[in-house]
């Protein structure tokens, strides 16, 4: 067995369990060579992304549903139909013999056959899927919010967008190509997440708060600019690692900050659904329920309330989240401080480049 399909197999039962594959993908490939770690990506975004597509086509072939077997077949299954219906350079021999050794080596030696004989009578994609929650592999109720919320056309741009490797995109210093910039200058940044900072309209010498900070770079990005920033997070570990350099403060957002009216520019990019991230994210969808929404705006509401007590009259605000869902972004806004919105942008994958963000402007009453 290949490596990089064993490797696959245990990252996708990681993801089952409630690991982010983003994250298991870079521990788990760092020592593969280039066209391993490429075909590990390749398999496990493939599988997460196209879920739905996958058991439509195991349950044509097996007669019955994948939620009556078992999971690690399913896993292995899903990954040979992956590779033989969506990925044309991967030999048919070797995408079943290899899915039958994971059954074999998961433990379920029985279900070696039924793997074999489900792959080979596979039927191919259909010219049109049974439903749009196939066909976009989306879970039922969300296909349906996004409908509502969206519209059709753009719920149909952002869904057709999240069953594609999104584009990788770099952040460097003003003025600077990635080529000129200096290895910790240029970082992974997607376009949609770079476009927040911006909006804070930060001078030089001015007071920021980041309140949820974590991972770093919108911090980074407004440390360009010359401004005094104070970094904050509920998370330690992430705190720690934030590449950089500027005071950092432990707390909870939800709870009223340790600092007076004293920020000239703040910045709320709260924890939210994540489901402007399908693309890059793909395992929400799946894991994502209906009441996480409502779950998470009240949080939020709590954290814009907290912030806005730190900011300064005149000062200025901006609310963000990578999240579609109107719950958590204009209804929250409009929940704490509708007065104070100056301004509201959406970004929506598959209309604007990158990632589906939220953000609105806040400004502070001068008195």
């Amino acid at each position: 067995m290949t490596p990089a399909r064993r490797i696959a197999f245990e990252i996708l039962g990681a993801v089952d369990r409630g690991g982010f594959a983003a994250d298991l993908l870079d521990e788990r490939t760092v020592r593969l060579d280039a066209r391993d770690a490429g075909l590990v990506t390749q398999i496990v975004f493939g599988v997460l992304r196209r879920r739905a597509q996958l058991d439509f086509l195991i349950t044509q072939a097996a007669s019955r549903p994948v939620s009556k077997m078992d999971s690690s077949v399913v896993r292995a299954l899903r990954m040979g139909v992956f590779q033989l219906r969506f990925l044309s350079k991967i030999p048919p021999h070797a995408a079943v013999g290899e899915s039958v050794d994971l059954v074999k080596m998961a433990g379920k030696q029985s279900a070696a056959g039924f793997c074999n004989a489900v792959l080979r009578r596979l039927p191919e994609v259909p010219a049109e899927w049974p439903s749009d929650e196939v066909r976009y592999s989306m879970p039922e109720w969300l296909w349906a919010r996004w409908r509502m919320n969206l519209g059709g056309a753009a719920a149909v741009l952002a869904a057709d967008a999240a069953l594609n490797e999104p584009e990788t995109w770099f952040r460097t210093p003003d003025g600077e190509t990635v080529a000129d910039a200096a290895p910790e200058g240029s970082r992974v940044m997607d376009i949609g997440s770079q476009s927040i900072v911006p909006l804070l309209q930060l001078e030089r010498g001015q007071w920021f708060l980041d309140v949820c900070a974590a991972p770093g770079n919108k911090t980074a990005q407004a440390l360009e600019a010359g401004v005094r920033a104070v970094a904050c997070d509920l998370s330690a570990a992430r705190l720690k690692a934030l590449l950089v350099e500027c005071p950092r403060v432990l707390l909870d957002g939800e709870k009223p900050l340790p600092f007076g009216r004293v920020f000239d520019r703040i910045l709320v990019d709260a924890p939210c659904s994540g489901t402007g991230t399908l693309g890059r994210n793909p395992e929400i969808r799946w894991r994502l329920t209906p009441d996480e929404i409502p779950r998470q705006a009240e949080r939020q509401k709590r954290i814009l309330r907290n912030a806005l007590a730190c900011l300064k009259p005149g000062g200025r605000l901006v609310y963000s989240t990578c999240s579609l869902e109107p719950e958590e972004n204009k209804e929250v806004v409009n929940r704490v401080a509708a007065a104070r919105v100056q301004r509201l942008v959406q970004r929506l994958p598959g209309r604007d480049p990158g990632d589906g963000f939220f953000a609105a402007v806040l400004v502070q009453p001068e008195s």
